[in-house]
């Protein structure tokens, strides 16, 4: 049996892992195996075993029924290493779905960033880029990500860095920081906006305001984006691509914050009223 077969996820285990030194209650484990639908994910890596990358995406676009459709895949660029910056709704299953698109349109040389949740779904980690995180690991994460940015792999990335929220009625990304300008400025990289049109649940954008107006820290609302995903079972979703920026456009005219605003801005322009 392949080792990709012997995919579990199992909460228990991961609990005592983060929290070796307390005790957790047996109604929250049971709890957090509901809303990261420990039961579902288990018997989906048994029915599709030994999948990798692509092909297992498009084992995940099955189980769930989902579908997409892409506008504006003229737009593409037929060579060269770009950088794709998109918003950012769904917080999964949008850079999963574009992460697709872009693979099979790229021969499969497409990474891109991820949060912690998806960097545990062992099949797709070599498209995955994680994060920068400080501390002891910055020197290691510096060199990575110039490895990164001088190989011939095209990138996606989500400048907001979290996914969408709702803000005076609307579901839109929080401020897109600059990275992304620096590093297309850097490495010669035109830019490629891509617009997803999708969102999460009341429940889900509710709970970030509600974890706001408290002042909690913790992202709270991140433990349910599995369950957000299972919520977006049998929909289909539209992919917008828009025309590449080129690197050169981000001069001093406005600084990298600016300019980060304005791809921003590009970027929504692509949504339908």
């Amino acid at each position: 049996m392949s080792k990709e077969a012997l995919i579990k996820i199992d909460i228990d285990k991961v609990v005592k892992e983060k929290a070796p030194n307390t005790k957790v209650p047996r109604f929250i484990i049971n709890y957090l195996r509901r809303i990261v639908h420990e039961k579902e994910l288990n018997e989906f890596f048994i029915n599709y075993p030994g999948l990798r990358n692509l092909e297992f995406i498009e084992a995940a676009f099955e189980y769930l029924n989902i579908s997409f459709k892409v506008e504006g895949k003229e737009n593409l660029p037929k060579g060269g290493k770009y950088i794709f910056a998109g918003n950012h709704p769904l917080g999964g299953l949008d850079g999963i779905t574009t992460g697709y698109i872009l693979g099979k349109e790229y021969d499969g040389k497409i990474r891109f960033f991820s949060n912690d949740i998806l960097l545990n779904l062992e099949p797709m980690r070599e498209m995955f880029v994680p994060v920068n995180k400080v501390g002891s690991q910055s020197k290691n994460h510096a060199a990575l990500m110039q490895e990164l940015y001088e190989s011939d792999n095209n990138l996606l990335t989500y400048p907001a860095g979290m996914c969408s929220r709702k803000v005076n009625g609307k579901i839109i990304d929080l401020e897109w920081k600059k990275n992304f300008i620096s590093k297309s400025i850097e490495y010669k990289r035109d830019v490629v906006p891509i617009y997803f049109e999708g969102r999460n649940s009341n429940f889900f954008y509710n709970l970030a305001n509600l974890r706001k107006f408290f002042r909690i820290k913790v992202n709270i609302e991140m433990m349910y984006l599995v369950d957000e995903l299972y919520k977006q079972q049998g929909k289909c979703f539209t992919v917008r691509i828009g025309k590449p920026i080129p690197w050169q456009t981000f001069d001093k005219t406005k600084s990298q914050s600016q300019w980060a605003a304005w791809v921003k801005d590009i970027v929504y322009s692509m949504e339908k009223k």
